[in-house]
């Protein structure tokens, strides 16, 4: 762990606070994200206060963490972020652009600080131009050029000298009296006691009791320079927030309250709750209702009210009512693989009652029938534990577009729609980058300059917008921007440029998807965020392994839009049994469009060994699987007679087959993994008599079909 905690805060009172480290990372992320997020839409001519007020909660709370576990430098740069939040809330200061960059850029500074803390390694986090850029803000001044950008990385061989929990609102001296409780055990008190043994500069403090406790509450006195708030935290960490009162000693106990350097009364007791005055969310502050009752992490800080915007209608995150519980994602993936041998069995027991007789056994015949659908209810309850909603992955693209809009000399500006669709976590981890490079995409290449956006009539600020929705079996992600659109010729002139065979006749969805061959770019010259020819084909490369699919659409001088399509989940999925020979394989429901009996005349040949078929005035390849696969056959004289219309990546195929075997979900079994890749194979499963069927890869086989 960084050198930075302090060993003694590590274990105050006898309690080894290393098993809260992880809470604390997690909570710390979750409010940076949120900062972020309000920050990118903090309108600076008309600040919202509870918006300025919840940006405000967001540091307090990663400060109160971090003073408890000893993280000094990140309650260094948390505080001087809090005085400019303070400043900005109470309207001392107008908010600027400068000030949300500074914020910005803190922000990233901290989520460098707390990976290194977690144990990520690298080296020390150098702030001091960041420091001095928030400190010139608060001032009034104007902030010193070039040190908003990322804070840079000092050498690992200074590392910063072990300090204590800081404390940076230093006041004189002064002499308070501690209340604590009503406790169920009043020696629990004696734990602030520890406390300060364990930090000497938290002060003194000694019992006003004798020790003993009148109604469960323990009364100290105790001489400090820390302030009042910063108290709080730390003795909100082993006691109730609610059940810590503190207040001036009178003179009985060392000072009286007009006594010169005194500081003010704070509130009473049966009032305040631990709470004074300038604390976010203390009563009589225009906080929302709800951060009066926030929950106090084990970091010893509250967690935030207003995790979103304001504005927002969505709950705020750590809200009372909004009770969530965390689990490893290794549990949820061990509970996903029972249900997986789950519906395995059910498929078993399903398929041996085919056999069973269902007048003499009935209730057999009903006992299997609820299982199959308590099966299929069991199994949506668990996959959709791991369903999480698009706005995970959409939250990350407006400080990225704000970062590189400004670097272009663009104005963009991002919509969100459908960010409640929920996927699979799976699949999100696994979509960002592509979703990341087609963002970036738009923004470089679609979107013009002011300028030139003016000068063709359209307003100086472009839109990129992300579209998430649910299609059948699938999910569909859209990538659109109001840019200058692909043109047709000038890819056609790049591709015979690479030597890539593109005739005039090619249709225009055909001419867009040349874009992902390797090496393409269209951009005049090669800048630091593209035009090198790499991205698109890995984007489509890493989708198509997902069993996706990308289309383009573009109309040019109007823009442009990347359709994703993807599977809801790669566990478990509804599948077409299909039979050829004496194999089964499976198909992908969604993928299937229909079946027929093929009639004789309705198959012909064309170019000497390729096929296809009509259906309904359309012509589609025909793709046997039993040459396919090379299935062998016993029966010679039969043929395949039925086919099966599938699509994928913007085209259809004709699969012929023998029969038709159901339909029923199976289990999806990574076939690479178990045993090696098998081309136009995507996965495997096993049926309920305890074979082994191959799922079939739809892309692969349009694909195959076009060559």
């Amino acid at each position: 762990m960084a050198d930075t905690r302090q060993d003694t805060s590590s274990k105050l009172a006898g309690i080894d606070l290393s098993q809260f480290y992880q809470v604390f990372f997690e909570e710390a992320g979750e409010n940076l994200e949120s900062m972020e997020q309000m920050l990118l839409e903090l309108d600076l001519v008309q600040a919202d206060e509870e918006e300025l007020n919840a940006i405000f909660r967001c540091a307090h709370s990663v400060k109160g963490g971090a003073a408890t576990f000893g993280f000094a430098d990140v309650a260094e740069l948390t505080h001087e972020m809090e005085t400019l939040l303070d400043k900005l809330r109470r309207r001392e200061l107008a908010p600027n652009s400068a000030m949300v960059d500074a914020l910005l850029a803190s922000g990233d500074a901290l989520k460098a600080m707390l990976a290194r803390h977690q144990g990520g390694g690298g080296d020390q986090v150098d702030v001091r131009g960041l420091l001095a850029t928030i400190r010139a803000l608060v001032e009034g001044r104007e902030a010193p050029a070039g040190v908003v950008a990322a804070a840079v990385a000092a050498p690992s061989a200074a590392p910063a000298p072990a300090a204590a929990p800081p404390h940076p609102r230093r006041t004189t001296a002064r002499a308070l009296e501690l209340t604590v409780g009503p406790l169920p055990d009043p020696a629990m008190a004696d734990n602030l006691v520890e406390l300060f043994q364990e930090i000497p500069d938290l002060g003194t403090i000694e019992p006003l009791d004798g020790g003993r406790a009148a109604e469960g509450l323990r009364r100290f006195r105790v001489v400090t320079t820390t302030a009042d708030s910063e108290l709080i935290d730390l003795f909100s960490f082993h006691v109730a927030r609610e059940q810590v009162r503190l207040k001036v000693a009178d003179a009985g106990y060392g000072f009286h309250e007009d006594a010169p350097g005194a500081p003010p009364p704070v509130v009473p007791p049966d009032l305040g709750y631990g709470f004074f005055a300038d604390a976010p969310g203390a009563p009589g502050t225009k906080a929302p209702a709800a951060a009066a009752s926030a929950p106090t992490s084990a970091a010893g800080g509250t967690v935030p009210a207003a995790a979103v915007p304001a504005r927002s209608d969505k709950p705020a995150a750590g809200a009372p009512d909004s009770a969530t519980l965390r689990v490893s994602v290794e549990k949820v993936d061990q509970l996903i693989n029972l249900v997986g041998e789950l519906v395995i069995t059910q498929a078993m027991l399903a398929q041996t009652g085919k056999g069973v007789d269902s007048a003499l056994y009935q209730q057999l015949s009903g006992g299997l029938a609820d299982l199959e659908r308590n099966t299929r209810d069991l199994q949506e309850a668990v996959m959709s534990i791991r369903m999480i909603p698009m706005s995970m992955v959409f939250n990350r693209f407006p400080r990225m577009l704000r970062d590189l809009a400004s670097k272009l000399g663009k104005k963009v500006e991002l919509l969100q729609v459908g960010e409640a669709t929920e996927l699979d976590k799976g699949l999100v981890e696994k979509i960002t980058d592509p979703l990341t490079h087609l963002v970036r995409n738009s923004c470089d290449h679609g979107i013009e300059s002011p300028a030139d956006r003016v000068a063709q009539g359209k307003p100086e600020t472009g839109t990129i917008t992300l579209v998430a929705s649910h299609q059948g079996g699938s999910i569909v992600i859209e990538v659109r921007d109001d840019g200058r659109g692909l043109n047709r010729a000038k890819l056609l002139k790049k591709a015979r440029e690479r030597g890539i065979d593109a005739p005039d006749t090619l249709s225009d969805q055909e001419v867009y998807g040349l874009i992902f061959a390797p090496g393409f770019s269209t951009a005049e010259q090669v800048t630091d965020v593209s035009g090198r020819g790499v991205g698109m084909d890995v984007v489509k490369k890493n989708i198509t392994a997902l069993g996706g699919s990308v289309e383009i659409d573009s109309a040019e001088g109007c823009g442009m839009t990347v359709r994703v399509r993807l599977p809801l989940t790669l566990a478990i999925m509804d599948g077409m049994s299909i039979g050829v020979g004496d194999e089964c394989y499976i198909l992908p429901l969604s993928s299937v469009v229909e079946s027929f009996q093929v009639r004789p005349g309705m198959v012909k040949t064309i170019g000497g060994s390729g096929r296809v078929v009509e259906v309904r005035d359309e012509y589609m390849p025909v793709v046997d699987l039993e040459q396919v696969f090379a299935v062998p056959r016993f029966d010679y004289d039969k043929a395949s007679n039925i086919m099966v219309v599938v699509e994928a990546e913007g085209g259809r195929v004709a699969l012929m087959v023998d029969e038709l075997l159901g339909q029923q979900q199976v289990v999806v079994k990574n076939l690479e993994a178990n045993y090696r890749k098998v081309s136009d194979v995507s996965a495997a499963t096993i049926l309920g008599d305890g074979r082994v069927a191959l799922i079939l890869d739809i892309g692969s086989l349009v694909r195959r079909s076009r060559h």
